[in-house]
């Protein structure tokens, strides 16, 4: 079992790390001959990256669409963040300069809370889907499914957490050795075995799915593009050669 999870997982993140990587190299690739920053936009480049900043943290821009949406997709997203950092402690050693952040004991507490807020959050975007009738007009079969199978990850996560706890040292010492490539025995927990299935599940379909807005934001010239077409012509990478040229 541990060398069959261990090969899953060796699969999933190559297909993780080579699929997004792949698809932000298609992202800056991607040619934007028109200045279309959404109004009102900053007209300076720090301006652009306060916006950005506010959108990838606050949501802005949702925030101002939907409330309701903004509260349950903010609440999933930061309760995801916390999620995260409580995780860290599974791949990062005791000797790490990192350990004394990974182990402080707010991250830990708040954390381990944060999977209730999740269950709440993705709960509230998955009635969105059914409840509301132009969202459901537009959903897709993979809209529904990714997040059933984010409240799987979450639901199974939650039961491990305050219902069957699973041997911890032993999952971490497995966690470090995939780390290092050396394969260590894997709690054979049935709670445990779902989540980490579901987990490379997620790694694995995430650079083919919508959950590409992660990285696609930042590539969005409505949001990365300054306001200023009458102060400087845009012209886009692609086409400066033939610029040049022309103008010889």
């Amino acid at each position: 079992m541990s060398a069959l999870f261990a090969g899953i997982f060796y699969i999933a993140a190559l297909i993780l790390v080579v699929g997004v990587g792949r698809k932000i190299m298609q992202y800056a690739r991607t040619p934007a001959p028109l200045k279309i920053p959404t109004t009102p936009a900053p007209v300076t480049q720090a301006g652009v990256v306060i916006r950005m900043a506010q959108e990838v943290v606050l949501f802005t821009s949702l925030f101002k669409a939907n409330k309701w949406i903004w509260i349950f997709g903010w609440m999933f997203h930061f309760a995801l963040l916390l999620a995260f950092f409580r995780h860290l402690r599974y791949t990062i050693s005791p000797d790490s300069f990192l350990w004394p952040i990974v182990s402080f004991e707010l991250v830990q507490a708040f954390g381990k809370y944060a999977s209730y807020a999740m269950l709440i959050g993705l709960g509230g975007l998955l009635a969105r889907r059914f409840l509301v009738d132009r969202v459901r007009y537009i959903s897709a079969p993979s809209d529904y499914l990714m997040l059933i199978l984010l409240l799987g990850i979450a639901g199974t996560g939650t039961l491990m957490t305050f219902v069957a706890h699973t041997d911890i040292v032993m999952l971490k010492a497995f966690v470090l050795g995939l780390l290092s490539f050396d394969i260590k025995p894997l709690p054979t927990d049935l709670l445990l075995l779902i989540h980490l299935g579901l987990v490379a599940l997620l790694m694995i379909i995430f650079p083919i799915s919508k959950l590409l807005h992660a990285p696609g934001i930042f590539f969005s010239p409505s949001r990365n593009q300054v306001d200023n077409p009458r102060e400087k012509r845009h012209l886009a990478s692609w086409a400066a050669k033939y610029d040049a040229e022309n103008s010889k």
